[in-house]
């Protein structure tokens, strides 16, 4: 058994996990390689089967405490005797004989495999992308997103059958979908249960496919849906739209629509989180004198700002409430304002002059902060 992986590895659980965690993990495992989403896809097919077999023995904590204890070796006679059983190693002619179902029925185990042989299955998850524009983001809106899934045929209503007739009941395994086995061993004749090879564990024949699926009672539909964006709702973020996702089997639920929205950037605005920022222009003798200027507010609108005498290029102001509201609480962030000073270009003549008066004016001022710096490189 040494090409055989670990059991908890194939789940990608860890040793001490749950009965929950194993269980959704399988289930993962499940939708993500099942048969009749990669038909003639054999890696998929022999990940499902590993997944099955992996789940078939963690799921059941008789079976699982062999395999905590003696490994494979436990469930399968050519791993010889270091598992304790001693002595399996030398007898022929177990094929692929279920030593897993030997052992449950030893141990008080019987019967699991057979209840899990048309237990339900719950449909696979659909996923599914929009894009929107940051306002569209910022105060909500509603978009038509398209998507396929996977649907009850409606033609023989998924039982596979064309019009007119019906699936019939196996004689093989009389509709139980499992089968018993009887094989002699060196314990004695000993029996365990196996999907039916005639029916493939439907228990059903069809006889007469539906042409509209091919007998699957299945068949994959391109669908559009209209979807409520909440407010506030940031790039990458889901939506979850239970029950819209694949038809179950056997009775199992349907899987979900999970929606992954995507957000334009804005060409003003950048948000972190639930604040927004964004840089405003001013002009020289605004930055020097201050000023009362309009900022924009997201939504078209503007609010007033004051600034005061000596701003300085990267100066920030905060405009509390003004940002996004939270997806939960509804609670805004703020907008956060940097100013950037304009300075003036292409002079003419004489507002160069005047601003070599200026300069003149000032003096040593003028130079105060220049003198700090470079006081600083070579004190």
């Amino acid at each position: 058994m040494a090409d055989k992986r670990d059991y908890y590895e194939v789940l990608g659980v860890q040793k001490s996990a749950s009965e929950d965690e194993i269980k959704r993990a399988y289930r993962v495992l499940a939708k993500k390689y099942h048969p009749d989403l990669h038909p003639g896809d054999a890696e998929a097919e022999a990940r499902f089967k590993e997944a099955n077999e992996a789940y078939d023995v963690l799921s059941d904590p008789d079976k699982r405490a062999k395999y905590d204890q003696y490994g494979h070796a436990a469930f399968d006679p050519s791993a010889g005797g270091g598992s304790g059983f001693g002595g399996f190693g030398g007898f022929g002619g177990f094929g692929d004989f279920d030593f897993g179902d030997i052992f449950s029925n030893m141990f008080g185990g019987g019967g699991s495999s057979r209840s899990r042989a048309n237990m339900p299955i719950e449909g696979d998850d659909v996923a599914t992308r929009v894009t929107i524009t940051f306002e569209e983001a910022a105060f909500g809106c509603k978009k038509e997103v398209s998507f396929a899934r996977v649907e009850e045929c409606g033609e023989c209503d998924g039982s596979g059958a064309a019009k007119g007739t019906k699936p019939e009941t196996c004689q093989t395994c009389r509709g139980s979908g499992r089968v018993t086995v009887q094989q002699q061993t060196m314990l004695g004749y000993m029996q365990t249960q196996k999907a039916c090879q005639n029916c493939r564990g439907t228990g059903k024949i069809v006889k007469s496919p539906c042409k509209n699926c091919n007998g699957k009672g299945y068949i994959k539909v391109n669908k559009k849906l209209e979807v409520s964006i909440p407010a506030g709702i940031d790039s990458m973020q889901r939506i979850v739209l239970r029950g819209q996702g694949c038809a179950g089997r056997n009775g199992g639920s349907n899987g979900d629509l999970i929606i992954e929205v995507r957000v334009r950037e804005h060409e003003v605005f950048r948000r972190d989180g639930n604040h927004l920022y964004c840089e405003v222009p001013i002009t020289f003798a605004q930055a020097a004198l201050g000023a009362e200027i309009d900022v924009p507010i997201l939504g078209g609108k503007t609010e007033k700002l004051v600034i005061p005498e000596g701003t300085q290029t990267g100066a920030s102001f905060t405009l509390r409430g003004k940002g996004i509201a939270d997806i939960n609480s509804k609670r805004r962030g703020d907008l956060i304002v940097t100013t950037v000073v304009d300075t003036p270009q292409s002079l003419t003549p004489e507002q160069k002059k005047l601003l070599e008066q200026f300069a003149t004016s000032l003096g040593e001022q003028n130079n105060k902060k220049s003198a700090g710096f470079w006081k600083k490189i070579f004190k």
